[in-house]
């Protein structure tokens, strides 16, 4: 069992890694479609941090709805395999809010790197192909 237990955890880590990196590539993308719009707002006299909430708050929201979604889910499928247990235990709450919390704090700190870099590049770069 403590083979398994490690086994489990190494394949989360790899996981937690594989989505920080596909939500890297997202935001990457999301910020070199969004150039030029970033470039006109600076101009206009956007701050860095303005475009960096611009650009996080997306994610954030999709994140958020996603949890929205797993948590009922989650909670569900968790009662049912609890009750096969000779020894009773249960989900408490704030395991999904600690889940949760972690979860926006990872996207948030995944996303902040290419929302920051994207929001202090000069707005002569984006805009000069017009």
């Amino acid at each position: 069992e403590e083979r398994i237990g490690k086994l489990a955890g190494a394949f989360t880590i790899l996981a937690i890694f594989i989505s920080c990196m596909g939500l890297f590539g997202m935001a990457s993308f999301m910020a070199e479609q969004r150039t030029k719009e970033i470039g006109v707002r600076k101009v206009l006299g956007a701050s860095v941090f303005g475009l960096w909430k611009m650009l996080s708050t997306d994610f954030v929201m999709l994140v958020t709805i996603a949890l929205l979604i797993a948590i009922p889910v989650a909670y569900y499928l968790m009662q049912g395999w609890l009750l096969n247990y000779q020894y009773r235990a249960e989900a408490s709450w704030w395991i999904f809010a600690a889940t949760a919390l972690g979860t926006i704090l990872i996207t948030i700190l995944t996303v902040s790197f290419q929302s920051i870099k994207a929001a202090a590049m000069t707005p002569i770069k984006s805009l000069r192909s017009e």
